[in-house]
Order: structure tokens, then sequence, then C-alpha cells
């Protein structure tokens, strides 16, 4: 294996020379920098962790760790994605996307080369098996979502919980008392992911507090499955006057068609909100009251959070957004009882 020796012999360089390219920490000449590039490259030489570390140089990296399972949404994952990266370009920080569902080999390698000096997580399940080997890894780490388990992490996400609470409450003081909940597919329950889990124990615990009554329904994404759970909704709340989904684009818009084409009115017969979606609802037909997720917000904030732990702040922390409402005239008081 080559070391930094070989690099510096090859290059005609000296040692701090080769240390000062890597680390970015001094300006070196071009012709001197390619040189040294040029030695690295043909030697195919990795830093040793031991000795980057005792350097106190940084790669400017982080590891983007994001498991691509057959049930992951493509536009939010990618969507988070992008606000991480959005938010370390304005650091002067690239991103390294890992996205094998094997995730495991991917952050121990990037930690034993020192390839990253952080490491952000997404697409977080209640029982991850990427939440023990960030604790053992022993490097700055930052969870969007949060596990089961938090002790010894750092995490942030929307307060899922509070965004429930937020749409229960805004639906009960309209006078609403029969609440369905349209969410994502059983799969995506199964495998315990960790927001909409959040949700919906959110959901039925304040409507519980305020007494309404609720049903719970988990289509699939085609046509059939949406329509059979509006009808298990309507069968098991014959009052029903309030719906709140959360759930993909395409079911929301396809809920609002089905509901068209059985003459149901927005507002009018059925107040409609769309909850923790990270798509606009200003362009649907009707327009959606929403509880907006940002992915902006979750994203700086994660990387504000890495960049405390790689200047030696490590205290571990869950850091829920508030979540917010906004109104676009899609719920209103329930219709008069005939």
């Amino acid at each position: 294996m080559a070391t930094i020796h070989d690099v510096a012999r090859l290059a005609g360089v000296s040692i701090s020379t080769v240390s000062y390219t890597l680390s970015g920490n001094r300006s070196i000449a071009e012709p001197t920098r390619n040189r040294v590039v040029s030695a690295i490259q043909e030697l195919g030489y990795r830093p040793n962790a031991g000795a980057r570390m005792l350097a106190g140089t940084r790669t400017h990296i982080f590891a983007l760790t994001a498991p691509v399972r057959a049930d992951t949404q493509p536009g939010v994952l990618m969507s988070f994605v992008l606000a991480v990266a959005t938010a370390a370009r304005k650091i002067d920080y690239d991103v390294l996307l890992l996205t094998a569902d094997d995730s495991s080999t991917g952050l121990e390698r990037v930690t034993s080369s020192r390839l990253a000096d952080g490491i952000i997580a997404l697409d977080v399940s209640l029982d991850d098996e990427r939440m023990p080997l960030l604790r053992a890894l022993n490097i700055p780490a930052t969870v969007i979502g949060v596990p089961a388990d938090t002790d010894g992490l750092v995490c942030v996400d929307l307060d899922f919980e509070g965004a429930a609470s937020l749409a229960v409450g805004r639906l009960a003081d309209l006078g609403h008392r029969s609440i369905g909940l349209l969410g994502f597919p059983h799969s995506t329950y199964d495998w315990g992911a960790n927001y909409p889990l959040r949700f919906r124990d959110g959901f039925q615990a304040a409507a519980a507090d305020r007494g309404i009554d609720t049903a719970f329904v988990m289509p699939a994404s085609d046509l059939d499955s949406i329509r059979r759970g509006l009808d298990e909704l309507f069968a098991a709340l014959p009052r029903l006057t309030a719906l709140v989904m959360h759930a993909g684009e395409s079911v929301q818009t396809t809920v609002l068609e089905i509901l068209a084409d059985r003459g149901i009115s927005i507002p009018g017969d059925l107040s409609v909100l769309s909850a923790c979606a990270v798509f606009d609802t200003s362009e649907f037909n009707p327009p959606l009251d929403e509880i907006p997720l940002s992915p902006e917000d979750s994203g700086t904030r994660a990387v504000e959070l890495t960049i405390r732990q790689i200047t030696g702040d490590r205290t571990p922390l869950v850091d829920l957004l508030p979540p917010r409402y906004v109104s676009r005239g899609s719920t209103a008081p329930p219709p008069a009882a005939p």
C-alpha cells in the first residue's frame, strides 16, 4: 500500500507539500499541485486515518447514506438528497452518496478510509441497522429521522406527532367529530419507516384526546386500491366529514379525482387536508390545506448539526422542527346534519 512518502518521492516534493495539497491549508503552486495529484492517482494512495487525524485535516465531504429499497419514493428521497447537498455547498462541502441497501459496508469503508468528515443518514426506520453502527464508528453523524432508540445520537426531523396533533386540532376546532386518515401502503409501515408510524400514532392519540372518531386505511398506489380505501373509510365512519391524507402525490390527486366523480364537494361535503408532504398542493384541484414537510429545513439543520459535531460538540440531541399550517380553503365547518 502506497504511503505519503511514496507520493512525495514520485512527485519530487516534500511530505509537508503533499499534506498541504491534500488539506488545502496552504496555497500550492499549480504545477506542484498537479504533480502531487498525478502521483496520488498513479499510486492509488489513500491518506491513513490516524495520520490525517493527527494532522487535523478535513476532506470537506459528507457521506450521505440513503439506501434505495423496493418501496422507496424516489421523488421524496431525492428532495432530501438535494437539500443536504445544497446546504453543504454553502459551506464548501461536497456530498458522497451511499445508496446500497447493505449500507453498513459502505459506512465502514468510508469511515476506515476517512473519506468523509461526517455522516448524514436518510430514510430511517424505527429499528435501523445503521444506528448501532453510527454509535460504534465514532464519527460525527446526524440522522434525519427519529429511530426508536435515540440514545447517543444526533437527530433532526419534522415533529410528525406535532403535525398530526395540528391537523386534528384544526379540524376539531372547525367542529369535525369524524375524521379519516389515508396513509401509505402497508409495506411502508411493515418495514418500520419512522415518519408514517409517528404521524399515524400521533393522529390517533390526538383524536382520542379530543373524543373524535377515526378510521385508518393504507391503500396501494393503484386506482382500485385507492377506491377500496375510500370505501372502507366511509363504511367505517358513516358520518365522515373530514379526511387527512399522509400519502404520495399520485395517491392524493387520485383521491381528489374519485371524490369529484362521486359528486363530493370540497370543503362543502368533505374537508380535506394534506399532511407532511414534500410536494406543492397549491396546484391540486382543488388546492389543499397542508402541513408541509420541508426538506430544505431538515437538510440545512442536519448540516449545521454535523458541523457542530466536527468542531467538537458531540452532545446527543433530538431536534424536532415545529410544523406549520398553510390554509388554501379546503377545510370548513362540517355540513349541517339533514
